[in-house]
């Protein structure tokens, strides 16, 4: 046999080895029909998507659709929340803050206007009590009068009345995440932008997602622009309880933190339709919890009004993210949910 030859043939036994190391991760699936509603429901979904579902250690399905790809970058608008909740609780794990904190303690001017006792738990969980709008387009474009997140959060603190007392309630808006992202800023002389990089983007190499003030001020309700590749990081080291390639992010504490349920049913006052009947944690939907531990929920998502949905499933083990760029409906949430459903259908559950 010639030198080629033998070099040709030992070429193909280590392609052929590497496909058959891979094969289990995807072969113990069957993700067909998931693929097969992403296909039917692309018109719902959009036009250009990207689908990737991570699960022990590794990508068991991707997918990209139209003109998207996974690192394409795109604004993910509510998804935010989640990035701003893990932020705060890097802070938390400084020990530079507490989640019980009152609000007042690092902006003086909430006392001023009898707010005092709103704490940065109630921010993350939207129970602050303070008057608030469903989030809009219309409302969003009228953040641009904001010259900064502090003016913004100093408009919160003078113009806004007290709708309810702070933790009696639920209203789903901007108001409480933006003001613990000004809590941050105060907290580090330094703006959020430049902070959630430092902390959170760099050490996870989310190289294409920021935060940006081009169309007014800094929104760390709503702000961030991302890419599938980038997003899965994220949820990839929540779901390793806040560890990734070694490092740990987070906290498990302060992961589980985030798990817990921070209100109920009858608290609700306003939520998007696109998630009735979840509670919320802290910068996400309550999607699953268990009967055994109802306070602490086991499957979460944090859909953005573009249309992205990036989900963690505990119990399966598994994240999962659709990036797009639409504005979400209820249509298409219901069509996550019975994506959810043919997902758990091959990935059985861990909990008991």
């Amino acid at each position: 046999m010639s030198y080629k030859r033998k070099a040709f043939c030992l070429k193909c036994s280590c392609l052929t080895l590497i496909l058959l190391f891979f094969q289990p991760a995807f072969a113990q699936y069957d993700l067909s029909r998931l693929d097969q509603v992403i296909e039917q429901q692309k018109t719902v979904l959009g036009k250009d998507l990207v689908a990737m579902i991570y699960k022990n250690d590794s990508l068991i399905y991707k997918k990209e659709v139209g003109e998207f790809n996974s690192s394409t970058q795109a604004p993910i608008a509510s998804c935010s929340k989640w990035l701003t909740a893990a932020l705060v609780m890097i802070f938390v794990d400084e020990g530079k803050v507490s989640l019980d904190d009152k609000v007042a303690k690092y902006l003086p001017e909430f006392d001023k206007y009898f707010k005092g006792y709103i704490t940065i738990r109630q921010c993350l969980a939207h129970m602050t009590g303070i008057e608030d709008e469903g989030i809009t387009i219309k409302k969003l474009l009228q953040r641009r009068k904001f010259s900064s997140l502090e003016e913004e959060v100093n408009h919160f603190t003078s113009n806004h009345s007290i709708r309810a007392n702070a933790g009696n309630d639920f209203w789903y808006g901007n108001i409480g995440l933006n003001i613990a992202g000004r809590v941050l800023e105060v907290i580090s002389k330094k703006k959020f932008d430049v902070l959630i990089k430092q902390k959170l983007f760099t050490p996870l190499g989310m190289t294409k997602t920021t935060f940006s003030s081009l169309n007014g001020p800094l929104n760390p309700s709503g702000g961030a622009r991302s890419t599938a590749d980038d997003y899965m990081k994220f949820l990839v080291m929540l779901l390793n309880k806040g560890k990734y390639k070694g490092k740990q992010i987070l906290s498990e504490q302060s992961v589980n933190e985030l798990r817990k349920v921070q209100n109920n049913q009858e608290q609700i006052k306003y939520a998007p339709k696109s998630a009735a009947g979840y509670t919320y944690a802290s910068g996400s939907w309550v999607v699953e919890t268990r009967a055994a531990d109802p306070r602490m929920g086991t499957a979460f998502a944090s859909p953005g009004l573009f249309g992205t949905w990036p989900m963690i499933d505990y119990c399966r083990g598994y994240a999962y993210i659709i990036f797009v760029k639409n504005f979400l409906g209820e249509e298409r949430a219901d069509v996550h949910k019975e994506l959810k459903k043919i997902l758990d259908a091959q990935i059985s559950s861990g909990c008991k």
